[in-house]
């Protein structure tokens, strides 16, 4: 073990470096996030300096992306109290579940008539349907895709949380939406938390504090869907030599990072974690996240991602207009618009 940490250090300090000048970034343009600003810092680092695509610091990239990255959806669970659940009211569950099935089923769909792989379109699926790049991370941390299929999930939902954040208080304006009526509207078809803050709090009247609390509930959504994920992809791997399936042991259904997350968000519910440590826990997630995108971002090569054409920002078009049209349909249909 302690070979292989020393093995990782150099590695993951490029990657901590980084990601401390992508969050300083982020602070700077909030819209877009250190997260974002991580991986393509990453991407174009490593195209820039060839020395960092040597071997030396592949461990260290491969670290951070899987580590790392589980680490910090461990910390993302202090932020969320069970509770929330409650809060937001069970008026506001249809439409997020119903946002969540048009996400994920769209991306199954839509995904195989355009002919992407299965990775790709899940990590698209979740993060439209979910919480972005968060949910890209929890879901990267079970299914391993290729750092290629990570790069075109991130770029296409960060592609649609600008122009929800452009779009979105002009059109909510134009359809004569009441705050909290925006707040569901936000919360449901935005993806990342700050484009969902951004954009209600440009529409005004108090829509914000009702848009987190819908967001933060649906990101609550991670935790069966990941261990869906975690189940098939256990399944898929524990085929024996006859062609039959053997059984799929708890510690790959359950991964110990969401085990980690649930207990987190546990100890939020009881109190158990004070509350002037929120502002930095939330911090240390977002940094470490950053992190492990910065990972990503510098084992990655623009060859790789060129190969997949269009295809996906189109799959997250389709999706995002999609989750948009039926968050404000169902909406029409249980009378909370």
């Amino acid at each position: 073990m302690r070979v292989t940490l020393l093995r990782t250090l150099p590695g993951l300090g490029v990657a901590a470096a980084v990601a401390a000048v992508a969050t300083v970034l982020g602070q700077l343009v909030p819209v877009i996030g250190g997260p974002v600003f991580g991986i393509l810092l990453g991407l174009l680092a490593a195209a820039a300096i060839r020395p960092l695509r040597g071997g030396l610091w592949t461990p260290g990239y491969r670290a951070a992306g899987s580590h790392v990255l589980q680490g910090s959806i461990v910390v993302l669970g202090t932020g969320l109290s069970l509770q929330q659940v409650a809060q937001v009211g069970a008026g506001s569950l249809p439409v997020m579940l119903g946002t969540l099935a048009v996400a994920l089923g769209g991306a199954a769909l839509l995904g195989r008539a355009l002919r992407l792989d299965a990775d790709t379109r899940t990590l698209i699926g979740v993060g439209t349907g979910i919480c972005g790049a968060s949910a890209i991370a929890a879901t990267t941390a079970v299914i391993r895709p290729k750092e290629a299929d990570v790069a075109y999930a991130i770029g296409t939902i960060f592609t649609f949380n600008i122009a929800a954040v452009l779009l979105f208080p002009a059109v909510g304006h134009l359809l004569g939406l009441s705050p909290h009526s925006f707040g569901l509207w936000s919360g449901t078809a935005v993806n990342d938390t700050s484009s969902v803050v951004a954009a209600a709090a440009s529409y005004g009247g108090g829509a914000e504090s009702y848009a987190v609390v819908v967001k933060l509930t649906r990101s609550l959504m991670i935790i069966p869907i990941v261990m869906a994920l975690a189940a098939l992809r256990a399944r898929r791997e524990r085929t024996d030599g006859r062609g039959g399936r053997a059984g799929v042991p708890w510690r790959r259904m359950v991964p110990a990072f969401l085990v980690g997350f649930v207990l987190a968000a546990a100890l939020e519910t009881v109190g158990a974690i004070p509350t002037a440590w929120h502002p930095g826990l939330s911090a240390l997630a977002a940094f470490l996240i950053t992190v492990a995108l910065a990972g990503i971002g510098l084992n990655l090569r623009f060859a790789e991602m060129r190969r997949a054409g269009p295809r996906p920002l189109l799959l997250g078009g389709m999706l995002w207009a999609a989750v948009a049209l039926t968050s404000l349909g169902l909406q029409s249909v249980t009378g909370t618009i």
